[in-house]
Order: structure tokens, then C-alpha cells, then sequence
């Protein structure tokens, strides 16, 4: 874990170094005690944070998991370090022409019989290092708001689903899905209720939550089972476990402690009004007709934990019902859901948070997220089966959302 924090370390105090001379720059001509005293800020801000951080990784507690404290030394670190990566591809065409420049010139000279004094290669335009500086400031302005406002920017996303064997009684039926509440990183009770009451207006007919209720301990959800028991639904309230559900990262006295906390978890489910389903499958009826609601515990690849049993949660399930599935981890859909014997009409899962980091317009959506979970955000169809992956209600690690926004999803389910 040292080594790592080293490593990152010496890159970070290379990258400084390089977007130093950039600063320096743009500073040059300026009062000479206003230029000192905005370089000495530059570099008491980046050391005063990299020593917390190598601190924080040789005495270990970084392997106590994510907390507050954890996410807004990762947010501050990305906040300094993600704009400073912005400008060093202009430092580097810069000094690259530079370089070429410089070559040229003294060849010539030695061509000549000139001998040159002074810098071999030319010097920095302020012109160059001004545009790098200017456009790294879009990231760090939009980094700096998603910290201070868009990680509790809630968003009410909207989907109509057909399908041709939905029951005539479940025709206009809604479902409202929360995912990833991370309450352990929560920091504004205000702003969280503010999401709990757009979800409560919705007044949809099912309420659904799909896994992450907690960082690493059930504790986490003290102060916040009073705001989160508040949503309810005509046809009940049910939700499933997800990885950091399960505490497993982070160090514990004993296994009996670990399974202790899941109990305490468990029964934080039942204190918010909360079915937790674990493998196992109940029905939702209507009007005389009914479909199936069946939840896994989690189930991902990548190394993520396999506790979730579609077998053993479909066990004795009627064929011929309309089924929806919560599944916490999408990789579960392609992997195991699909193909299943029991068709599976519409799954609902969280999990990637759109990494808290992408761009989202009408027609066009990207996060970095795409590129490790095909089904990342939103809903997606294949074999006439859907799966909707919620985007999350918290967020973990880096304290804000950058265009991927937190995501109340409210599912209407229509007959063709």
C-alpha cells in the first residue's frame, strides 16, 4: 500500500513541477509580492496534502475504507491534481516545439561558425501557458461544484417500459428504485431529505432499493433511519444487499463481529420498512393478477462477491408470471440473467455510480464507467429482456458528481 502512495507521490511532484513553470509564466511581469506569495501557495497547499496522504498510508488508515474523512482527502486531491493534467499536453507540445526549435537554432549557429550564448532552447510563451491554464479551469470549476453542490443534485429520471405479456392490471403501474445510498458519506441532513421528498412525491406504487445501503458499517445508518423510513408505497417497500453491504473492506476483530454487522445491517432493513429480500422471490398482487418481485444478494465479477443464487431465488416460481429482478451488480444481467431458464422481464440495478464522473445531454451520455460495465446507466434491452441500472442515491470516494448526477428513477410499466 506504501509503495503505491509513493509511487503516486513522485508523479504528482513531477506533474507540479511541470504546471509550476506554467504558473510561473503567467505570473512574470506581475508584482513581485503577489507572484511570491500565489507560488508559495501553490506549493504549501500540494505538500501539505501529500503528507497527510502518505501519512494516512503508512500508519494504515486508509485500509479502514471509505469514510468522510477519506472522501474529502480524495476530493481535494482531485480537485488540485485533475487540472494540472489538463495543461501538461499543452506544456508538453509546447516544449516539444521548443526543443525542435532550439536544435534548429543551435545547429546553425555551429554551421555558421556563431558560438551562443545563453538558455539553449527558447523561452516559454505566455500566450501558451495562459490557454493551458484557462481550459484546465473548466475541470477544476466543475469539480469544485460537484463537491460543494452536485453530489446531492438529486435527478428524477423517467422511463416507460413495454411489454406485450404484462398483466392488464399492472398496465400504468410505477415503480420508484433508489441504489447505493452510501449513508456513511453522507454530510448535509438537509439535502438528503431534500432527495428522500422527491422520491416520497413521486407516489409511485412500489418502492425499491438495489443494494450499497451503507459503506462498511450498519452503524452508518443511525441518524438516518428516520429519514429513509419515510418511503413508503401501496405495494410495499423491498430491497436487496450489495458489496459494501457486506463489510468486506475493512479489517475486523473476528468473523463473529463481521457477521454481526451484517445482522445489524439486516435489521436496519427492517427498521427503515424495508423487505430485504435475500435469494428468495414474493408476489405483487393486483386487481386479482399478480407478478413476481425476486431479489439476490450481490452477485459481480471483477472480484466483487458472489452471494447472489438466481436458482434458489426463482425456486418453484411460475413460468408463466412476469418476473422483475433486483440485482445490485449489472455484470450479473450478461452473465447469469439473460440465459436463464426463468425469463427474467426486467432487472433493476445500481452499483456503478456512472463513476460520479461523465457527460450527460440530450442524445449523448459518457462516463469512464462505460469502458469496464456495458450496462452502466439508464436501461438497455437485449433478447426482448430489460435491465435499468440507477446511476445511485450517494456517492463513495470522491465526495461530488460531475455530470453524472444522483438518481431517483421512476419506472412506469406499460402493456404493448
Amino acid at each position: 500500500m506504501l509503495t503505491r502512495f509513493l509511487i503516486v507521490t513522485v508523479i504528482w511532484l513531477l506533474v507540479d513541477l511541470y504546471v509550476f513553470q506554467a504558473v510561473k509564466t503567467v505570473l512574470s511581469g506581475m508584482n513581485s509580492t503577489t507572484s511570491s506569495i500565489i507560488l508559495w501557495a501553490y506549493w504549501i497547499v500540494d505538500i501539505t496534502l501529500i503528507l497527510i496522504i502518505l501519512y494516512l498510508g503508512a500508519t494504515g488508515k486508509f485500509s479502514h475504507g471509505p469514510n468522510k474523512n477519506f472522501n474529502w482527502i480524495m476530493g481535494a486531491m482531485i480537485i488540485i491534481l485533475v487540472p494540472k493534467l489538463v495543461v501538461t499536453p499543452f506544456l508538453l507540445i509546447e516544449d516539444i516545439a521548443r526543443f525542435v526549435q532550439g536544435t534548429y537554432s543551435f545547429i546553425v549557429t555551429k554551421m555558421n561558425g556563431i558560438t551562443k550564448q545563453g538558455n539553449f532552447l527558447p523561452e516559454r510563451r505566455k500566450f501558451v501557458s495562459i490557454v493551458g491554464l484557462s481550459i484546465a479551469s473548466i475541470p477544476f470549476i466543475g469539480t469544485l461544484y460537484g463537491v460543494v453542490k452536485g453530489k446531492y443534485d438529486y435527478r428524477v429520471h423517467r422511463v416507460k417500459l413495454a411489454f406485450k405479456d404484462l398483466p392488464e392490471a399492472f398496465h400504468g403501474f410505477t415503480i420508484t428504485q433508489l441504489s447505493d445510498i452510501h449513508s456513511g458519506s453522507f454530510d448535509d441532513p438537509i439535502a438528503v431529505q431534500r432527495g428522500i421528498d422527491i422520491a416520497k412525491s413521486q407516489k409511485s406504487d412500489l418502492m425499491v432499493f438495489t443494494g450499497d445501503l451503507v459503506n462498511n458499517h450498519a452503524e452508518e445508518m443511525n441518524d438516518w433511519i428516520e429519514h429513509f423510513s419515510q418511503l413508503t408505497a401501496p405495494y410495499g417497500s423491498y430491497s436487496i444487499l450489495g458489496n459494501h453491504d457486506y463489510g468486506d473492506y475493512i479489517p475486523w476483530p473476528s468473523e463473529e463481529a463481521k457477521a454481526q454487522n451484517l445482522e445489524n445491517l439486516k435489521k436496519v432493513h427492517e427498521k427503515i420498512g424495508f423487505k430485504l429480500l435475500l435469494n428468495e422471490h414474493l408476489h405483487i398482487e393486483k386487481d386479482g393478477e399478480k407478478m413476481a418481485l425476486i431479489g439476490v444478494e450481490n452477485w459481480g465479477k471483477k472480484g466483487f462477491v458472489k452471494h447472489g443464487d438466481l436458482n434458489k431465488a426463482t425456486e418453484n416460481l411460475e413460468d408463466d408470471l412476469f418476473k422483475i429482478l433486483l440485482s445490485h451488480d449489472p455484470s450479473h444481467w450478461d452473465a447469469v440473467t439473460l440465459d436463464h431458464d426463468k425469463h427474467i422481464h426486467l432487472t433493476l440495478s445500481g452499483h456503478t455510480h456512472g463513476m460520479q464522473f461523465g457527460i450527460e445531454i440530450p442524445g449523448f451520455k459518457w462516463s469512464p464507467s462505460k469502458y469496464i460495465y456495458p450496462q452502466w446507466a439508464g436501461a438497455y434491452e437485449k433478447k426482448g429482456k430489460y435491465i435499468y441500472v440507477n446511476r445511485g442515491f450517494g456517492f463513495l470516494g470522491f465526495p461530488g458528481r460531475v455530470g453524472i448526477m444522483p438518481e431517483i428513477t421512476v419506472i412506469e410499466l406499460v402493456k404493448a
